[in-house]
Parts: structure tokens; C-alpha cells; sequence
């Protein structure tokens, strides 16, 4: 199996490889160095390899990631959606950032964000937000303790207080420590959503106006992800509609009982 597009659709896709084995191969995934060490801990693979090392080892039958629901002959909605979270952070590592968010959430409740994707991404300057947009939420920060998820890309307001252990995750496998002990990851449409659903983690997309196929027209949930949310723009652009949801939305989650 070969990783053949972006890191989120390879979070997204990696769940099929069980099927896979299920009917007797011995998978072998070929992905982004990045994610090697996380995509180990998917059901099924036997063997992960590097897509920046010059060699595979050998094989018997070659198919791209995404093209695997195709050739398994999944059809339906039911299909795609996970009997449960399907990577595993490292026990240890994520034990250790749980402490230190006991340490510094101080009995409050953990919120994950992520604004920006990577900028050579096509699309980016429509799914990315301009990080300002999101200094209102700082008026949760008694109740709160937000914690960037955001690798690169702008700076978020200085009004908006965040614990930033970022410069520590130097792959998925960290970040996915990390994101497993939050209670929640808001995110644009990027690798993020795609990796705190795979956890299990609950997560609310902020999407925008023309959204990617996968997550469909006319829905806030997605047969992809059970823990998912979106949060959609109205009009393409524009921000304010799905921020004022987030807004109303975190109010609502933070007056109910912790789960």
C-alpha cells in the first residue's frame, strides 16, 4: 500500500488496511516519513516503510491507499465509517502530556486548535482562517485551557492564551500523544480533523463553503468520522456564520456536565 496523496487523506484511508489482512496479505505501508511511527498502530499493517527511503521491500501486489475501498468492493456509507478509534498513541508519551495538562489545565477543561494547513495545499487560502478570527474565544479562558495543535503557520493573538508545546512534536505519533488526552480539537480542514477523529477524539471542523468530497453537502456530521462535527461557512469567504456557531456551540459544551 502506498500513501499516495496528503497526510490527512493517508490518517483517513489507513483504516482499510484491515479488511485487507483480514483475507490473508501481509501489508507493507509505504507513507510520509512523518507518520510512519503512528500508522505502525494501524490494525492490519505489518510492516511501514518511509516514502523518502530509496527501496521497498519486496512485494507481490501494489495498490495506492485510496484506491483500496475500490478493490476491497466497499459500496456503502456503512462501510466507511470505523468500529472504533484506530491509531494508538505511544501509552507512555501520552501518560506524560496527560500530567503535564493535569499541571497546567488546572481543573479546566482541554481544547485543541488548529487554523492553518499547509500553505502549498491548492486550496489552503480557503480552508485556512486568519488565526485573529479567533480571539474571541479567549473569554472562555477561565473555563478553558487551549492548546495549539498548529505546526507553522501564523502566529495566533496575543489575546488568545495558549499552551504551545508544539516545538516538541516532531511527528504525528507526538501530536496524536498529545491530542488523545484532549476534550475536544477544533480544527480547519486539515490533517488535524483527520487525525482526532482517527483517535476517537471528539472534534469540530470548521469548513469551508465549497468543502472537500469526503465530507458531502447538506450535513454536520460525517459518516467518515462518528466524533466529527462541521461547522460550515454560509458563503464562501466568510468566516462569521461558522465562528459564531463555534462560539454558541463552546458555551453549550462548557454549561453540560464533562462527559
Amino acid at each position: 500500500m502506498h500513501s499516495e496523496q496528503g497526510r490527512g487523506d493517508s490518517l483517513q484511508f489507513a483504516r482499510f488496511i484491515a479488511l485487507l489482512a483480514a483475507r490473508g496479505a501481509r501489508v507493507v505501508l509505504a507513507c510520509q516519513p512523518e507518520l510512519v511511527r503512528l500508522l505502525g498502530t494501524a490494525p492490519g499493517v505489518a510492516q511501514v516503510v518511509s516514502t523518502a527511503d530509496p527501496g521497498l521491500p519486496a512485494y507481490d501486489v501494489y495498490c495506492p491507499l485510496l484506491s483500496l475501498p475500490s478493490r476491497l468492493g466497499l459500496t456503502s456509507a456503512a462501510e466507511l465509517a470505523p468500529a472504533g478509534p484506530y491509531l494508538t498513541p505511544d501509552p507512555a508519551q501520552a501518560a506524560t502530556f496527560r500530567a503535564r495538562l493535569n499541571d497546567v489545565a488546572a481543573g479546566r477543561r482541554t481544547v485543541g486548535l488548529c487554523w492553518a494547513g499547509a500553505s502549498g495545499n491548492p486550496v489552503d487560502a480557503r480552508r485556512s482562517l486568519d488565526p485573529a478570527l479567533l480571539g474571541p474565544l479567549a473569554r472562555f479562558r477561565d473555563q478553558v485551557a487551549f492548546v495549539s495543535l498548529q505546526k507553522g503557520g501564523p502566529a495566533a493573538p496575543a489575546a488568545l492564551p495558549l499552551i504551545d508545546w508544539t516545538a516538541e512534536l516532531a511527528d504525528y505519533a507526538d501530536t496524536a500523544a498529545l491530542a488523545t488526552n484532549l476534550d475536544l480539537v477544533i480544527t480547519v480542514d486539515t490533517s488535524v480533523a483527520h487525525l482526532a477523529g482517527a483517535l476517537g477524539r471528539p472534534v469540530w471542523l470548521l469548513n469551508r463553503y465549497d468543502g472537500c468530497w469526503r465530507w458531502q453537502k447538506g450535513r454536520v456530521d460525517s459518516p467518515w468520522y462518528p466524533s466529527l462535527v462541521q461547522l460550515r461557512q454560509e458563503e464562501m469567504g466568510d468566516w462569521r456564520a461558522p465562528l459564531s456557531r463555534l462560539t454558541a456551540r463552546l458555551g453549550a459544551w462548557l454549561a453540560a456536565p464533562p462527559p
